[in-house]
């Protein structure tokens, strides 16, 4: 449930192919070929209550995709400060899209609001972070087929097996129920689909049939990847119905340890409050300190933040959903900068960065404003060439000062 709308270059990719080639002969040097672990792995499937119609029609004719196993070791490419990942995340273009999506699917928004009790502004930087709101172009683009990807890593990945086996025998679960075909199964190389990035255990435990035709999906109409996922953060995440996530805040002093929790109201008397000068509407709720870089903003945390953390254990991942969420709900930026920050590039100014490196010859793939890998790759050979350090694909407004000077 990772973001996933960055892609690989070519020359990247030449040493995750090689590797993917090695795995899989390795994986056939210690055991069955893959066509002999097809044809065993039927004997689970049935087991599972899969019908041996789908199985048959699923995976007799199907190919492995080998390059998985290089892409579940690989490191990212891309070394990011806290504030530029918040930049990249919470940029101009998803804050103006997604209050766009939050004007159109405001009804969808309020009845989960009211089934589920989980806010539209956490809905929606979910919803924006993980698909850019199910934009096609990322579907499109930067998905692959999930059962060839999933019965790869069942096959060859020993470290790992039992959870790839279980997601490939979720899936083939979900094609026999008529919920999905595997044609229109594209996601991420570890099998997340979909608006909001479902994993098929996700899918077939936690999918709710919200738009009430048949089915449950996380493709097409948000309606049933919303509410699904709006399940998920309740049952799984223990996401509690009106509280915010947690809130920016001041007069934190050396002595207060990050991790304390204490009340609102005691974090207040000992002269913690918010750095946008309002009330904690909830004094009696309990929240921790967590102060992510020295001299930057510091946070009170919520049990609501730890409930989207649950999607994806991650502390800034989960920051940039509650950020986006409250930038596209009328929320303002942090008020404390963090240190060396750069402020976030408007899209206009991303845009005249990408056509800028265009008319040099480097290839952003594309000039709408949005920044994947492509761009971040031609920007960091465009500071090796102009000498910029750190060479670190960072598309800002001081790289913006600099290609306006030319080569």
């Amino acid at each position: 449930m990772k973001e996933r709308t960055s892609t690989l270059s070519r020359r990247a990719c030449l040493p995750i192919l090689a590797a993917g080639l090695m795995l899989s002969r390795r994986a056939a040097a210690e055991g069955k070929s893959f066509e002999h672990w097809v044809a065993s792995f039927r004997e689970r499937a049935l087991a599972r209550g899969i019908s041996d119609a789908t199985y048959t029609r699923v995976m007799t004719s199907i190919k492995p995709d080998t390059s998985v196993f290089a892409l579940d070791r690989a490191q990212p490419e891309f070394r990011e400060e806290l504030w530029q990942y918040l930049n990249r995340r919470v940029s101009d273009w998803r804050i103006t899209t997604g209050k766009e999506k939050a004007k159109e699917y405001a009804g969808l928004l309020a009845r989960i609001e009211k089934d589920y009790g989980v806010g539209r502004s956490v809905m929606l930087g979910l919803w924006g972070i993980e698909s850019a709101f199910g934009d096609p172009d990322v579907q499109k683009n930067h998905m692959r087929p999930v059962i060839p990807a999933l019965a790869a890593l069942a096959w060859g990945e020993a470290r790992r097996r039992s959870y790839w086996e279980q997601e490939l025998l979720n899936t083939l679960a979900i094609v026999d129920r008529s919920w999905s075909t595997p044609e229109e199964m594209r996601g991420s190389w570890a099998g997340a689909m979909g608006h909001t990035q479902w994993m098929p255990e996700v899918w077939l435990n936690m999918g709710v049939d919200y738009d009430h035709d048949g089915r449950v999906t996380p493709f097409g109409k948000p309606d049933d990847a919303l509410a699904g996922t709006a399940r998920y953060l309740v049952e799984r995440g223990k996401y509690r119905r009106g509280e915010h996530w947690g809130y920016e805040v001041r007069g934190v002093s050396h002595g207060m340890r990050e991790g304390a929790s204490k009340t609102y109201d005691a974090w207040q008397r000992a002269g913690v409050t918010r750095a946008d000068g309002q009330g904690f509407p909830n004094p009696n709720a309990s929240a921790k300190l967590w102060v992510p870089v020295p001299g930057g903003p510091s946070f009170l945390l919520g049990p609501n933040f730890y409930a989207v953390r649950s999607y994806n254990p991650s502390m800034n991942y989960t920051l940039s959903i509650v950020h986006v969420g409250d930038r596209v709900t009328g929320g303002s930026a942090f008020v404390q900068p963090f240190p060396g920050a750069e402020r976030t590039p408007t899209l206009a100014e991303v845009q005249e960065i990408q056509q800028r490196l265009t008319v040099l010859g480097f290839d952003t793939g594309g000039t709408d404003g949005r920044v994947g890998n492509d761009t971040m790759m031609a920007i960091r050979n465009f500071q090796r060439k102009a000498g910029m350090e750190p060479a670190d694909g960072y598309a800002g407004v001081k790289l913006l000062a600099r290609l306006r000077q030319g080569l």
